[in-house]
């Protein structure tokens, strides 16, 4: 298998994966945003049912089970011995970009150390899980419609859905990091490379980012700058699936380069 297909499959995978939590989670939003809006309407307003006169309506995308991604989540903050009262009480997701940047500074942190895959697997889902977290309703709802499209493979709705994402949510690095994936499977490196570098700006240890990137530089025969990016990558998540391997391979072209 090349290193793009190995590369697309694994994008198209994870996209799968979160697709379920970013579906669930909108869907969940809009249930709840009724009961926070306990107001008496004047009789002039739009009946509830109209269009406008609710919170966002839940997402009709199929997909979404009933448990989503919430797994890693619950076993990264279930305490031991404490079954259940965890089974009774899940943990919400932080309030703030503040709350979020603390949470994920701490995950970083344990991926970084983590022993080994087994350790890192569950740090690094919970990481996902915040980095989909736009803070916007439509924005969350139109992030996993374009997911649905990109593994559909509806190549015209996709983009569509995720320039929408990246207008509304310029600061929002998950909807680069989809966009750039998406640049890449249709080989338009030079847009994958711009919305990747965007990611980046803003989430320096977005691993998938990096990953991509080394992919694109790689194929581009800039062998030195990829290394450099695969050794960031190892840095932030040392249990990367085949990093050893590529580090290898790569340490090998650039020293057969300097010949």
């Amino acid at each position: 298998m090349s290193q793009k297909s190995a590369l697309l499959s694994s994008v198209i995978l994870g996209l799968a994966v979160s697709f379920a939590w970013v579906a669930t989670n909108t869907i969940a939003q809009a249930q709840r945003a009724p009961e926070q809006e306990p107001q008496v309407r004047p009789r002039s307003a739009p009946p509830s049912g109209s269009p406008g006169a609710t919170p966002p309506r839940r997402s009709d995308v199929p997909g979404a089970d009933a448990q989503g991604r919430s797994a890693p989540r619950n076993e990264l903050t279930r305490p031991p011995g404490k079954d259940t009262q965890a089974a009774k009480k899940k943990p919400a997701p932080p309030d703030t970009p503040e709350a979020r940047d603390k949470a994920l500074s701490n995950l970083y942190a344990q991926l970084a150390t983590s022993a080994d895959p087994g350790e890192a697997g569950p740090i690094a889902a919970a990481i996902e899980m915040l980095w989909v977290q736009s803070g916007s309703d439509t924005v969350s709802l139109l992030l996993a419609r374009a997911t649905q499209a990109v593994v559909e493979r509806k190549t015209e709705l996709a983009e569509q859905l995720l320039d929408a994402v990246v207008e509304l949510a310029p600061d929002f690095a998950e909807g680069l990091a989809r966009r750039a994936y998406f640049h890449y499977s249709e080989n338009d490196f030079g847009r994958a490379v711009a919305d990747l570098k965007r990611a980046l700006a803003l989430e320096p240890n977005h691993y998938r980012a990096l990953d991509g990137l080394v992919a694109i530089l790689r194929e581009g025969g800039q062998k030195a700058p990829a290394l450099k990016v695969l050794k960031q990558l190892e840095q932030v998540h040392p249990h990367w699936p085949g990093i050893e391997d590529k580090l290898r391979e790569l340490e090998r072209e650039v020293e057969g380069q300097g010949i």
